[in-house]
C-alpha cells in the first residue's frame, strides 16, 4: 500500500509546554492505524492538527503529495467521528445522516437515498425515524459513523468514540467498524487508551508517551518485542495481566 498521509517533524507548543515533540510517522492508503496512549500523551492534540482544528507550531502534513497544514477543514478530504456522537438532536436518523450529503451533493432525494444506503450498512435501517434521545449509545455512534462514511472522505478520524459505550457495545462495534473499514477500504485513524481495543482494531499501532511516539508497528511486534519499558509496561504487561486474570476468574487457559 502506498502512503496516503505523511506527517513530517511535527511540533505542537502550548504555553512553552511541548505537547507534540517533533513526531513524523507515515499512514498508508487504506490502512488501519490507532494512535494508543495515556490522557496528556498528545494523542487528542495530534488528531485536531490532522482534521485542521489546531495548527502545529511546526512540520508539515503531507496528503497525496500536498501539505494540507494550512487548509481548511472543509478541503481537507477527511471526517472525524466524535466521543460524544455530535448528532442533532431536532433530527432523526435519517435526517442527520442526510443534511450534509445535501449540502454535497444539492439533491434532497439522492442524498436521502446515500444516507439510507449508509444506515443500511451499520444496520440501522429499522430507526430511520428515530430521534438520538430515542436510540441507545451504540446506536447514535452507529449513525454518527454512518454520517462520516456517507460523505466518502479519504480518511476518517476517530476520537475515542467508544469509550462512552458500555462493555458489551464495544465488542459488538469493533466488530463491526473493522468489516465496515475492510469492505470500503477506507483509511481509518483511531484515537484510544485501550489497549485492548487498539490491538483488536488495527493493522499498526502507535504507541504515544508526553508527546513522543514510542514505536509504531503491527499489533504482534509490539506486544512480543516491545522498544523500551515503556511500551512493555504500558502495553505487553497490561495484556498480559488481563488475559491471566480471566484465566483466574474463568478457569479458562486462554
Amino acid at each position: 500500500m502506498a502512503n496516503l498521509l505523511e506527517i513530517n517533524n511535527l511540533i505542537k507548543v502550548y504555553n512553552k509546554k511541548i505537547v507534540l515533540n517533533n513526531i513524523s510517522f507515515t499512514v498508508k492508503d487504506g490502512e488501519f492505524l490507532s494512535i494508543l496512549g495515556p490522557s496528556g500523551c498528545g494523542k487528542t492534540t495530534l488528531l485536531k492538527i490532522l482534521i485542521g482544528i489546531e495548527k502545529p507550531t511546526n512540520g508539515a502534513i503531507i496528503k497525496k503529495g500536498k501539505n494540507i497544514v494550512n487548509l481548511d477543514v472543509s478541503k481537507r478530504g477527511m471526517g472525524i467521528v466524535f466521543q460524544n456522537y455530535a448528532l442533532f438532536p431536532n433530527m432523526t436518523v435519517l435526517q442527520n445522516v442526510a443534511y450534509a450529503l445535501k449540502i454535497k451533493l444539492k439533491n434532497k432525494n439522492n442524498a436521502e437515498k446515500a444516507a439510507l444506503e449508509m444506515l443500511k450498512m451499520v444496520n440501522m435501517e429499522e430507526h430511520l425515524k428515530k430521534y438520538p434521545h430515542e436510540l441507545s449509545g451504540g446506536q447514535m455512534q452507529r449513525v454518527a459513523i454512518a454520517r462520516t462514511l456517507a460523505l466518502k472522505p479519504d480518511i476518517i478520524l476517530f476520537d475515542e468514540p467508544m469509550s462512552a459505550l458500555d462493555a458489551d457495545n464495544r465488542l459488538v462495534l469493533r466488530k463491526e467498524l473493522k468489516k465496515l473499514q475492510q469492505k470500503l477500504h477506507t483509511t481509518m485513524i483511531y484515537i484510544t487508551h485501550d489497549q485492548e481495543e487498539a490491538f483488536s482494531l488495527s493493522d499498526r499501532v502507535m504507541v504515544m508517551n508526553d508527546g513522543n511516539i514510542e514505536q509504531i508497528d503491527i499489533p504482534n511486534v509490539i506486544f512480543n518485542h516491545p522498544k523500551n519499558d515503556y511500551v512493555r509496561n504500558f502495553v505487553t504487561n497490561h495484556l498480559i495481566e488481563k488475559v491471566s486474570s480471566i484465566e483466574k476468574c474463568t478457569g479458562i487457559d486462554l
